[in-house]
């Protein structure tokens, strides 16, 4: 295997959940506390509880993450809190695969794969855009960056990630 300048890796499972509702519907921050225990985020936030989170995805749809044993008491509660009210939730757990960018270069990997100005991006902000031809989801947390992205093609994403952090193609030398 050759040296790389940062850290990839395939994190393990995941518990996800895709919740889509109006912005304004009534009882959906309680939906998400009580899924998460993290509060609802705005545009382009994630907000993190113990072990789980909350990422903003559009204007109607959120990603939850939970511990993978959690999913079907987080989908009840949902379910509990937004009661006669119009949504989806449905368990993506599935359905996406992620992935870790670890280092302290580890910016440097994904700016070679996606429009995003990764020097703009903030702690507690995710952004959707690609990685290389695929559609992502990414966010700095402890010190590296996340990114989300269909389980399909994630083999794909792997290889994309770790050849993008091969040593020698870094883009700023160090000096």
């Amino acid at each position: 295997m050759s040296e790389s300048f940062a850290s990839v890796r395939q994190a393990g499972p995941q518990g996800m959940i895709l919740l889509r509702a109006r912005a304004e519907t009534p009882g959906l921050e309680a939906a998400v506390r009580a899924a998460t225990g993290a509060g609802l985020p705005g545009q382009r936030g994630i907000l993190f509880g113990q072990g789980t989170a909350a990422g903003w995805m559009s204007p109607d749809e959120w990603l939850l993450l939970v511990p993978p044993e959690a999913v079907p008491g987080a989908l009840a509660a949902i379910g509990q809190a937004l009661e006669g009210q119009h949504h989806l939730a449905a368990d993506v757990s599935d359905l996406r695969a992620m992935f870790r960018i670890e280092g302290p270069r580890a910016d440097e990997v994904l700016m070679k794969l996606t429009p995003a100005d990764l020097a703009r991006l903030p702690e507690g902000e995710l952004r959707r855009s690609r990685a290389g031809q695929v559609a992502a989801a990414f966010w700095r947390q402890q010190g590296g960056i996340t990114l989300v992205a269909m389980r399909s093609v994630a083999g794909y994403v792997e290889a994309l990630l770790r050849h993008s952090a091969r040593a020698g193609s870094e883009l700023f030398p160090q000096g």
